[in-house]
């Protein structure tokens, strides 16, 4: 089997083949679907093992002082040995995972083979196929849990064990220090109990999330919106607990705690980080300053956690092992979401490349999960993530058409003249040089002859198949209601003609698989969708200033979209589809554009009683897109507002008003009038008859146009698997 491991004298990383562990009694053989990467305690350990070794020895006086005292009573040629032979060994790394009972050893009754288990321990979930793992140490995951976020078990319970020996209570209110991994947890509990959160980091990005996750206010701890979050939620008392969940070797964080707690206020260690405690600070309030001991009582207990001898609850309440279904319990239940905290899932094969970007700090992530070979797909009813298959664009296609003769008119026509068509596209096309409106068709004759009055259309008909006929027709445009949408756009291409249609381009996958044979049949692939707002020149010009991105990115995208007035057909999903099956692909396309790249998986998560959702968008390089689409806001509120935040900018649009990028303290704004708000439907027209006009290629390539259709479909089956669906090509 293979294990990842590094040798702590030269530093190096490997994925090592190993022998599979014994299944040894009074445990089980697991064999492993997820492991989640601890990037605050193994990145340490990474990057100390990268030191000379002065600088080892300057990180780890504890082990330093352990040399000396060898030295003493061993002396220095044996001591040196000893230290070498220890130094210059493979040592494993994880401690936090899924995966499946293969075997069970004797002497264990509560699973079985082919049952799902969350495992802990820095010895026993290990990043590796399989690992033996003792009682104390498992515990099953249930039912509803994803396996996935069940690799979050370890971590979950750590933070947890740190909110108990806060001993908070209802209505109190805390301050987070460090906004990592465990932070990130500890503030959700923390929230979830009815206590209000202040978070402190100096990432603008992971503040973000805390706050997108229940946190009250989170800002850097060097600037004053911290202080002055605390003060107002506490009416200048202090909060009641300081969680410290951050590292390094800055003294800041106990100075900030003893700063912002309250007289005789509670200052919990949880993370490794420097503790030079300013004595009259602390004296002065008589803070109590406790420590966090791991995943909780039983830890460092070998007859707890090898020989597996459990503790009596009327005693000890919260052991290692109840912590960790505890954690379970609560991710089960929604009232922990692990999902927003996953920056990246990589699969196993590439863990050495992995940890090398991580520590480079190309890869910068609260969480990163390895997705192991052989997971078990059969246990639970998301044990592994849903693959939805994005149908593979024919290769045979032509890419452009005939350069057309000079000052020949592109001749287009209509399908559908409804409200959309007759306001935020035919005004734009009707007074455009070099543009015929030849033909209207739709299914019924006033409309048709309405849009051939107001328009200047040659002619008005219902007939499709003679509109489709006419080699004089260059361009159809599809502006009917979804569920024609795809076939109308399908005969089309049949027929050899450039298409733009409407979002959306289809309803199903197999309307999306119907599209794209006929583009293999036909070799045409001359075709658009009306992807307008990455045309929007408010939108253009920030991303512009914005600039090239070297690392992840975080996009936040709200859409306020309003109720539906009784009546609408948006209503009849039966056949029109969902809302977001309609609407959805506008804000995907813009998040993929500004991220320059195509989604890889998607998570969806939605409130009962309304429309409303939660998509959060996986890419390649770990960035995230979530998109919160609500029915249920203020009216007054602006529609759609977006923040990119990368590489220490963000670039902030309001509602296609005003466009904002910030850079350092830099700030670069550009505004218009709201009556003159555009999302970039002249833009995108324009460069649709450029297209069509001169040969050229399609103003979006049609790979995005078939991902960003799969992205949102593949929202209905997250949400139906309750797990993130990962978007794989066709074989």
């Amino acid at each position: 089997m293979k294990q990842v491991v590094q040798n702590y004298k030269s530093g190096e990383l490997a994925l090592l083949d190993v022998p599979v562990p014994g299944c040894k009694p009074g445990g089980v053989l697991v064999r492993t679907a997820y492991s989640l990467i601890s990037t605050g305690t193994e990145l340490m350990k990474v990057s100390e093992a990268g030191m000379s070794m002065l600088g080892k020895a300057r990180s780890r006086p504890d082990q330093v002082a352990k040399v000396v005292q060898s030295v003493a009573t061993n002396g220095v040629p044996a001591t040196y040995r000893k230290v070498m032979g220890k130094l210059d060994s493979y040592t494993p790394l994880g401690y936090s995972l899924c995966g499946v009972v293969e075997q069970v050893g004797d002497g264990i009754d509560d699973v079985k083979a082919g049952d799902l288990v969350a495992c802990a321990g820095n010895e026993h979930a290990l990043h590796a196929e399989l690992n033996w793992v003792p009682k104390n140490l498992y515990t099953p995951v249930p039912d509803s849990l994803a396996p996935r976020h069940a690799a979050f078990g370890t971590v979950g319970s750590i933070a947890l064990q740190g909110v108990r020996q806060g001993e908070s209570r209802l209505g109190e209110v805390a301050l987070v220090v460090g906004l990592g991994l465990i932070g990130q947890l500890v503030a959700q509990l923390l929230t979830a109990s009815g206590v209000r959160v202040v978070g402190a980091d100096p990432d603008p990005a992971r503040c973000e999330l805390a706050e997108r996750l229940g946190a009250a206010a989170c800002g850097d701890p060097a600037s004053p919106a911290v202080e002055s979050a605390v003060a107002e939620l506490t009416d200048g008392h202090g909060v009641d607990q300081v969680y410290l969940a951050a590292g390094g070797g800055s003294n800041q964080p106990v100075e900030l705690a003893a700063r912002l707690c309250r007289d005789r206020g509670r200052v919990v260690d949880i993370g490794k980080c420097r503790l030079d405690l300013p004595w009259n600070a602390y004296y002065e309030k008589e803070l109590d300053v406790r420590f966090s001991r791991s995943y909780g009582p039983g830890r460092y207990d070998p007859e707890y956690e090898i020989e597996g001898r459990d503790y009596p609850i009327g005693y000890v309440r919260w052991t290692e092992r109840r912590n960790l279904a505890c954690f379970l319990d609560l991710a089960a239940r929604g009232r922990v979401d692990v999902e927003p905290l996953i920056t990246r899932t990589a699969d196993f094969d590439d863990a050495v490349e992995t940890y090398q970007r991580l520590k480079d700090g190309e890869l910068k992530a609260v969480a990163v999960l390895f997705r192991y070979p052989e997971q078990a797909a059969e246990v639970g009813p998301s044990a592994d993530a849903p693959v939805v298959s994005v149908p593979v664009v024919p290769g045979g296609a032509r890419s452009s058409a005939p350069v057309r003769a000079a000052k020949t008119p592109v001749r287009l026509a209509f399908v559908g003249a409804g409200n959309y068509a007759t306001s935020m596209l035919l005004p734009h096309l009707a007074q455009r040089d070099g543009v015929e409106l030849s033909t209207v068709v739709t299914t019924t004759a006033l409309s048709a002859a309405n849009a051939q009055r107001k328009f200047g259309f040659r002619e008005a008909t219902t007939d499709l198949d003679a509109v489709l006929g006419d080699a004089s027709v260059d361009a159809v445009f599809v502006v009917t209601r979804h569920s024609s949408h795809a076939e109308l756009t399908r005969k089309a291409l049949l027929a050899g003609k450039a298409v733009f249609v409407e979002k959306p381009l289809a309803l199903t996958g197999e309307e999306l698989t119907g599209v794209l044979e006929a583009v293999e049949e036909s070799g045409n692939d001359r075709l658009q969708v009306g992807f307008n707002r990455r045309f929007a020149p408010l939108l253009q010009e920030a991303g512009k200033r914005f600039g090239a991105r070297t690392g992840p990115a975080s996009l936040r995208y709200l859409v306020n979209a309003g109720r539906l007035d009784h009546g609408s057909w948006y209503l009849q999903q039966g056949t029109e589809g969902s809302r977001f099956a309609g609407e959805g692909g506008h804000f995907v396309d813009t998040a993929s554009w500004l991220l320059g790249a195509d989604p890889v998986s998607v998570y969806a998560l939605a409130p009962s009683g309304n429309e409303d959702l939660q998509v959060v968008l996986g890419y390649p390089d770990g960035s995230t897109a979530t998109i919160s689409y609500v029915t249920t806001g203020a009216a007054a509120f602006p529609k759609e507002t977006l923040d990119l935040v990368a590489d220490g900018k963000v670039l902030q649009l309001d509602d296609f008003v005003r466009s904002s990028v910030y850079d350092g303290r830099k700030r670069w704004v550009s505004s218009r009038l709201p009556k003159a708000r555009d999302k970039g439907q002249s833009a995108e027209l324009a460069a649709f008859v450029r297209a069509v006009r001169t040969g050229g290629p399609m103003p979006v390539p049609l790979g995005s146009l078939v991902a960003t259709t799969a992205a949102t479909l593949a929202v209905r089956a997250a949400l139906a698997g309750g797990a993130p669906v990962t978007l794989a090509e066709a074989r």
